[in-house]
């Protein structure tokens, strides 16, 4: 894959070697104005240059550089004159390869470890403080830097904590500046992007629309587009930049499936077409998909029914579609999907067909849709998405909204899904999102999603008697891309403010818990 056709920002390429911050190391370098695109460490010297790249950076990865098969890179790479940053297994790697010694001494360091700056630091730590705390994680250690190279930084354990070469234009450093455990470490990567590399920081969401909109425009010209439109942040975006390239050649499809939350029918109906001026169609399905959910329980055969319940509606508001296309001359050749750079990175970096998701992300478009993909978020993260959805005034109640899954309160029923189960559900939901909110707390959680245990009674005491009623599950979550969360320290006022309404307001319901389970090992949903 060659994402100059998505952008004509030369890229700062991440190499990965198998790190789980590869992609946080991505979004730190967007972060300080400058494109990035993460490549695997198996791309060759000749490939690495193909992308003209303006910076390459070496990822950290959990091998040691002397076991049998440890990933290993193009040393072609350092003789392409391209300003490169190691870290941590990244770091060993270019000091291996440009003739540096790398040893494993048996003195580990994992966590905030104290390190000191050598000298003034040079160019890449120049202006920070000599004594500050970083995130280490290694057991092998360079011992001795390559020839021509100045030792920046070290520890009581790593006599080369980090060097550099500005003649040649390549550095490193042992510990993890993506990290926020790292006092200085967005300073690192930006002292390396601005100052080494003397690349600008131009690229904002601003320049993203202007790209896409021509993009777009190119390629679907005077072609008629449709958009699966769930009411989520990527799907509404998408559907947005699409919009504005190529105006009423644009129909949104809204499928109403009954598992929406409180009110966002009336949200993408009424704001998000106010703010937009999209055409959009509005499928309901209500009746249809909770007759096929019936006596359900097994949550992964309630994903199956939705996905297909959702296939069904799609295809209906396709065919009246084409058919009104074909009496006007135009066919429909393209369909809008919501695809974030994650996506692409996590079906191996986007090479080939491009392959329509599955429900949990986009509502179970199904495979055999004889359409061409329009994907204006395909190199961009969750983050940089709301940014352009806000720059293009979409509303703050769907851009700040948590992600939520395709199946919707399907799959937070722990149960048979029935229209009565969903209203409490829905209820408990509402009050929990409008405390969370009143509390400022929107902006430290990724999601809380709320769940119902339908199948499950508890013992409880209302109004002098004794209730049988269902407990409700809060799920707070801390995360940056959702591959990995903690729970969210709420607190204790917010979280009994929430289950004393809960109880109070939500009939049936006489018992709130609090999941404080991190990921991995528990899923984000419980189902």
């Amino acid at each position: 894959m060659t994402e100059q056709t998505e952008t004509s920002q030369r890229p700062v390429l991440v190499v990965d070697f198998g790190a789980q911050y590869a992609q946080l190391i991505a979004r730190r370098v967007r972060e300080a104005g400058v494109y990035s695109e993460i490549v695997p460490h198996t791309a060759s010297a000749d490939e690495i240059a193909a992308k003209n790249p303006v910076g390459i950076i070496l990822s950290g990865g959990p091998s040691s550089v002397y076991e049998d098969g440890a990933p290993s890179l193009d040393s072609g790479v350092f003789d392409l004159g391209v300003p490169t940053l190691g870290i941590c297994y990244g770091f060993q790697v270019m000091a291996r390869a440009l003739g540096g010694e790398v040893a494993n001494t048996g003195l580990r360091e994992y966590g905030a470890t104290d390190a000191a700056v050598t000298g003034d630091g040079g160019v890449l730590l120049g202006g920070q403080p000599v004594d500050q705390n970083v995130w280490m994680s290694h057991g092998d250690q360079v011992s001795r830097a390559p020839e021509g190279f100045d030792v920046l930084a070290s520890t009581s354990a790593t006599p080369v904590a980090a060097f550099g070469s500005d003649e040649k234009r390549l550095y490193g450093v042992q510990w993890h500046p993506e990290v926020k455990h790292s006092d200085h470490g967005q300073q690192v990567i930006e002292n390396f992007l601005h100052k080494a590399a003397g690349l600008p920081a131009d690229w904002n969401s601003g320049n993203v629309i202007s790209e896409q909109v021509e993009r777009i425009r190119a390629q679907i010209g005077s072609g008629r587009v449709i958009s699966a439109l769930s009411g989520g942040v990527d799907s509404a975006v998408s559907t947005a930049l699409v919009h504005k390239a190529v105006g009423d050649q644009l129909t949104a499809i809204f499928v109403d499936h009954g598992l929406l939350r409180k009110g966002e029918r009336e949200q993408v109906e009424n704001d998000y077409v106010a703010s937009t001026g999209v055409r959009l169609i509005t499928i309901d399905a209500r009746e249809q998909f909770l007759d096929a959910l019936a006596g359900v329980s097994d949550p992964e055969q309630k994903r199956k029914i939705i996905g297909r319940e959702f296939i069904r509606s799609f295809e209906a508001a396709e065919r009246a579609l084409v058919a009104e296309a074909a009496a006007d001359g135009e066919p429909i050749r393209f369909l809008v999907q919501g695809t974030l750079y994650p996506d692409v990175v996590e079906s191996g970096g986007g090479t080939g067909t491009a392959n329509i998701k599955s429900h949990h992300n986009v509502g179970g478009l199904p495979e055999d849709l004889q359409f061409e993909l329009v994907e204006p978020l395909r190199t961009l993260f969750k983050d940089e998405v709301r940014a352009i959805g806000r720059e293009l005034g979409l509303p703050e109640a769907i851009i700040a909204r948590q992600p939520f899954p395709g199946p919707g309160l399907g799959i937070r029923i722990v149960g048979e899904v029935t229209a009565d189960r969903l209203e409490i559900l829905r209820d408990a939901d509402a009050i929990a999102r409008e405390e969370l909110t009143k509390a400022g707390l929107d902006g430290e959680i990724w999601q809380c999603p709320v769940v119902l245990l339908a199948d499950v009674r508890s013992v409880g005491v209302q109004g002098d008697g004794r209730t049988y009623g269902h407990p409700i599950v809060l799920r707070p979550v801390s995360s940056e891309d959702a591959m990995t969360a903690d729970w969210t320290r709420l607190p204790y006022d917010v979280l009994s403010k929430i289950s004393n309404r809960i109880t109070n307001e939500v009939r049936e319901v006489n018992r709130v818990v609090l999941d404080v389970t991190s990921k991995p090992p528990g899923t984000i949903e419980w189902e």
